[in-house]
């Protein structure tokens, strides 16, 4: 008969078998589990920073091409060294880069000399650099347009940057580079509060933002002699060491998915790693740019999440063969069933703990959430105000234009006054009280019509509270009328307006509206420059609960171009120098937070028409 501990033995064999079997196939689907949620956790990641890196560095991207619309650059790129262009075009730059908020704004001709920058006043400023061997440099002299981009660190200064470069040229003739530098720090800055790391690397490998700053400037693979010689050349990281970051690929997932480690400390690395250990990569290639944007999860989370289920179905495996042993053997292991409640129980906490831990981390990204709203809704604030900032900019510019007839409406009135006084002083003194009197009278309404044109532009200038009221269209109309009176007079043009009884009353600013019309106005005698009898006809009528206004004129019309971009900043029909094609944009835009719509087409039978089309004011409001 074989003793007692080998007649146990088959089925202590068994019992090891089974839970460990069953702690192994938990523990790989507890692992797949997870490293799929995470996967999808850091596809999510990716299409958010993809989204933000794009949005940082798109709203830039017009700049450059916006210097060629300025004479002075072209012209002192033409001329070369000129004292007066130059200054004018530095205080030019030096303005653009304050409002911008980029590093740097400069100018280089075609030998590769910086002939302007923004930071002239600068002890170490660009100008007089050669920058010849810069690559963006030689993109955009190559190519002829703006294709010049390039992520670097600066010669000068040493701040690293983003940069963009467009070709400047005349006609078919290349003058030029306009170069714009972008700190991407804040946006790196935002991404330190990220649970996952993330990091952006050129074509070559090299790390050039991070979440993990002692991660800049590192590689992810060796770079060749070949590679560290054109950096020598270019001097794109102005000669930093470019140490390895210790990244080694473990397994491939498919999807752009791998498995990867970093160790603390590995040879070549300057200082140790501050996060270490395996994690999950999700790579991208970000659209329009060599660069790949890579997002690290830690896999620890997921390993205790495995190890915890893993330990569950040990845990579980163990109770159902201790629960068939009972049967048979009830009274001799009561004490091992006891035990394993207790490791259930061990188990049950532990995954509490977790769920916890799970819900904390919840909390946390909840409040980052509502932060983040918050920040935007602060944003908004800033781009109204500054919206508000144009639209005054616009008032004060229409009123620089009707300075002239202004001035000469009240001239009229001033040389009377003179004459009128000088002479009832001398009926005065001739006792001629009647005369007198009749010359004061007309003084009186020479006062009075000098009033109304002053309390017209007084009223026109004052900054607009932005609250919407109940506005008659057909006074707005004649107000608009009024400021333009001289430049009517003085161009012959004749006025047809049209508005219907009784005067719709729409929900608006009224300030805000009289700029809308006046800038339409004053487009359409722009339009008709240089014809005999120029006419405008201004129509107003109700569309159901909208109330629309046009404004139309008898001139050329506009072309397929102009009306594809006709409420596009910085464009316009006029000639260089008149005007920033701002007028519609600003006007369009007004015309919106109204709740209504500016259009603008050839009328059938010739000439342009503008259609403003707004919400009618509710009429029981009105009466009230």
């Amino acid at each position: 008969m074989p003793s007692r501990p080998l007649r146990y033995l088959p089925i202590l064999m068994l019992f090891l078998i089974l839970t460990a079997l069953s702690g192994f196939i938990a523990h790989r689907l507890a692992l797949q589990l997870g490293l799929a949620e995470l996967q999808a956790t850091g596809q999510h990641r990716l299409d958010l920073y993809t989204a933000s890196l794009e949005r940082e560095i798109g709203k830039y991207a017009f700049l450059p091409g916006t210097l060629a619309l300025e004479r002075d650059v072209l012209a002192l790129l033409r001329q070369g060294k000129d004292a007066r262009l130059t200054a004018q075009v530095n205080a030019y730059l030096e303005q653009l880069n304050d409002r911008a908020g980029t590093l740097s704004i400069y100018v280089i001709d075609t030998a590769g000399h910086v002939v302007a920058s923004s930071n002239w006043r600068s002890a170490d400023s660009f100008i007089g650099e050669d920058l010849a061997f810069r690559p963006y440099f030689l993109e955009a002299m190559e190519s002829g347009s703006s294709n010049g981009r390039f992520f670097g660190i600066g010669t000068t200064r040493g701040e690293p940057g983003y940069y963009l470069a467009s070709a400047l040229a005349d006609d078919a003739t290349t003058l030029g580079v306009a170069v714009i530098k972008v700190s991407l720090e804040q946006f790196e800055k935002s991404w330190t509060t990220v649970e996952a790391p993330a990091l952006v690397s050129d074509e070559n490998g090299v790390v050039i933002l991070s979440s993990v700053a002692d991660w800049k400037f590192t590689t992810l693979r060796p770079l060749d002699d070949a590679t560290r010689s054109a950096f020598d050349r270019t001097r794109q990281y102005n000669r930093r060491a470019l140490t390895p970051l210790g990244l080694k690929a473990l397994r491939e997932l498919g999807h752009g998915a791998q498995l990867v480690s970093i160790a603390r400390e590995s040879p070549g690395m300057a200082l140790p790693s501050p996060l270490a250990g395996r994690f999950l990569a999700q790579s991208r290639a970000l659209p329009g740019t060599p660069w790949t944007l890579t997002v690290l999860s830690h896999l620890e989370q997921v390993d205790d999440i495995a190890q915890s289920r893993a330990a569950v179905a040990v845990a579980a495996a163990a109770l159902l063969f201790l629960l068939g042993l009972i049967a048979n053997q009830r009274r001799r292991h009561l004490r091992d069933r006891l035990a394993a409640r207790e490791a259930l129980q061990t188990a049950h906490d532990q995954l509490e703990r977790k769920v916890d831990e799970r819900t904390a981390d919840l909390s946390a990204a909840n409040q980052q959430l509502q932060d983040e709203i918050a920040e935007r809704i602060r944003a908004e604030r800033t781009l109204r105000a500054a919206q508000d900032g144009l639209v005054q900019a616009g008032k004060l510019a229409v009123i620089g234009q009707l300075s002239t007839g202004i001035a000469h409406e009240l001239n009229q009135p001033l040389a009377a006054l003179r004459t009128l006084s000088g002479n009832s002083v001398r009926f005065l003194d001739r006792g001629d009280l009647a005369t007198t009197r009749t010359n004061l009278e007309r003084i009186a309404q020479l006062v009075d019509r000098m009033g109304r044109i002053t309390g017209q532009l007084r009223n026109f200038a004052r900054k607009s509270s932005g609250q919407l009221q109940a506005v008659p269209l057909c006074r707005a109309i004649d107000n608009a009328l009024a400021l333009l009176e001289a430049r009517l007079i003085q161009a012959n043009a004749e006025v047809r307006r049209s508005c219907p009884l009784p005067e719709p009353v729409a929900l608006c600013d009224v300030n805000r509206l009289e700029q809308v019309l006046i800038n339409l106005i004053g487009n359409a005698l722009d339009a008709m420059e240089g014809q005999d009898a120029p006419c405008i006809d201004i129509g107003c009528e109700r569309i159901g609960r909208q109330a629309r206004l046009t404004v139309r004129d008898y001139g050329p019309g506009l072309d397929d171009d102009a009306i594809q971009h006709l409420f596009e900043p910085f464009f316009t029909t006029k000639q260089a120098g008149v005007g920033l094609g701002l007028g519609l944009t600003i006007s369009a835009g007004i015309i919106r937070d109204f709740g209504g719509t500016l259009a603008g087409a050839n009328h059938p039978e010739g000439g342009a028409i503008f259609t403003l089309e707004i919400p009618l004011c509710d009429e029981n409001e009105h009466n009230d």
